[in-house]
């Protein structure tokens, strides 16, 4: 049985009905009791209790629409604009506004900027843990609805332009349209998932099926469906030489971790990064770190495996993309392996532990007068500390 509203809560209606509906109920029932007993100018400390990327453009977008529906004016004062390392406590940004008007959108705002700051972050470290290898994100089956998607897609070009202005390539693209705006693109990207070469019958017949609908796209095959990574690549290539010769031709490595790629046993890998990357395998390694060098699934051995047999069957510009797994710690070990790399399709920008995630407000001045709950005097804003100012107003 539903639960009644209690005594002196009526039903939200009226344009802010969404807001009061998905808001916590006692910032509710503090703006009630703020419009009955008087209003005041306050200022809010918005901030992450770990280290992240700053990425408030949703955030400070849908405060916008807000400020603009009920005809009243935010002040914002950005302290670490779009794209920049913001330490664990310190204040992403400062907002101001009539109490009355901002008691019920903590709530909401707070959920559109956490996430995105973390996951920007991971987007970040993983691009610069391989400069040189293009990151395609690939998120989207793993969010939890359009706007999460929306979000994660968001991150992953803020963390990606970060990481740019040190060098990297970063994110070239998404597997969705509805978010390809993010990445400067008018529509996702993607060829096959192991559905279409389970109803194609081989791999070759996909890659086959693919090019007759699709011919001016460049051909991504995956590779893993029937256990013959090599073998299917290879078959491909012959098929296909003139895709291969014009750089144009790909193939996903998305082997699972229950088995190793064709041809690897734990021995083989060994023997694979000893020819081309010994210093990887002699030192001590976590289990976790060993897996991803010579282990089952995606590894640093698999992928110089499938280079090892492309080149020498002369096929020297086909092009490997690697998923599977793929977060900041195995973008440092296969960068570590000198993993040949040219794409990585990747979700695991996404936050692991989604605690992480969770942006807390505070107020920190009533009226002009600081003043904030015992333990948090650090928001407070500091002599000389150097401000960006902006503001949210009416449209």
């Amino acid at each position: 049985m539903d639960a009644l509203p209690p005594p002196g809560d009526p039903p939200p209606e009226g344009p802010d009905a969404a807001i009061t509906s998905h808001t916590d109920v006692y910032f509710n029932r503090t703006r009630a009791i703020v419009q009955r007993f008087g209003d005041c100018q306050v200022t809010y400390a918005v901030f992450l209790r770990r280290p992240v990327v700053s990425a408030p453009r949703l955030m400070l977008e849908w405060l916008e629409g807000v400020a603009r529906d009920r005809g009243t004016q935010f002040g914002i004062e950005v302290m670490h604009p779009e794209g920049t390392w913001v330490g664990a406590g310190d204040p992403i940004l400062y907002l101001t506004g009539s109490f009355a008007q901002l008691a019920d959108l903590e709530t909401l705002y707070l959920q559109k900027l956490g996430p995105p700051c973390v996951a920007a972050h991971n987007a970040y470290q993983m691009c610069l843990e391989l400069p040189a290898v293009a990151f395609l994100a690939m998120d989207a089956r793993h969010c939890a609805g359009a706007e999460m998607a929306n979000m994660m897609a968001y991150a992953a070009s803020v963390g990606s332009e970060a990481a740019k202005r040190e060098g990297a390539r970063g994110f070239v693209g998404n597997a969705t349209d509805a978010t390809a705006h993010w990445f400067g693109a008018s529509r996702g990207f993607g060829t096959m998932p192991h559905a279409l070469i389970g109803y194609a019958g081989s791999t070759l017949r996909a890659a086959e099926m693919f090019h007759a609908n699709y011919p001016e796209e460049n051909l991504t095959v995956l590779v893993d469906y029937f256990g013959r990574e090599v073998t299917d690549a290879l078959g491909v290539c012959q098929r296909f030489p003139e895709l291969g010769a014009a750089g144009r031709l790909a193939f996903r490595l998305d082997t699972h971790g229950g088995r190793f790629l064709e041809g690897l046993d734990p021995a083989e890998s060994y023997a694979v990064l000893e020819r081309h990357a010994p210093g990887a395998i002699r030192r001590y390694r976590s289990e976790t770190e060993l897996r991803h060098l010579v282990g089952t699934g995606v590894s640093a051995a698999a992928v110089w495996k499938m280079r090892e047999a492309l080149d020498a069957a002369g096929f020297p510009k086909v092009r490997i993309v690697a998923s599977s797994g793929f977060g900041v710690q195995k973008c440092r070990v296969m960068a570590e392996a000198r993993a040949p790399i040219d794409v990585v399709g990747t979700g695991s920008f996404i936050p692991d532990t989604w605690s992480e995630t969770y942006a807390t407000a505070d107020i920190v001045a009533y009226d002009g007068v600081p003043r904030v709950k015992l333990g948090r005097e650090f928001l407070l804003r500091r002599n000389g500390e150097r401000k960006r100012t902006g503001a949210v107003a009416p449209g």
